[in-house]
């Protein structure tokens, strides 16, 4: 299964941004977005202050170290796209 995590504020229209410009990907990858308000924990907030919205690749629990940041503020549609179809063969 593939997983990406959206971290974000609750207030944030970049955030509603990048969650509906992912859409579109979904007619072509089948993929689970999880979406995490950084304002819910203390460590995320410090760790994504500002940068949010960041897309990043896997689940909520993936260990940093074995997440990748795929963007943030605005969608790399590219970017996105070359990691799902990457997924995609893998599976």
């Amino acid at each position: 299964m593939i997983e990406l995590t959206l971290y974000g504020r609750t207030y944030c229209h970049l955030c509603d941004d990048m969650k509906n410009a992912l859409e579109p990907l979904r007619r072509g990858f089948s993929f689970v977005l999880h979406e995490v308000d950084v304002d819910s924990d203390p460590a995320l907030e410090a760790r994504f202050d500002e940068l949010v919205p960041v897309l990043m690749t896997g689940a909520p629990a993936t260990p940093p170290e074995d997440a990748r940041e795929l963007c943030h503020y605005f969608l790399d549609v590219q970017a996105v796209q070359a990691w799902l179809t990457a997924q995609s063969a893998h599976n």
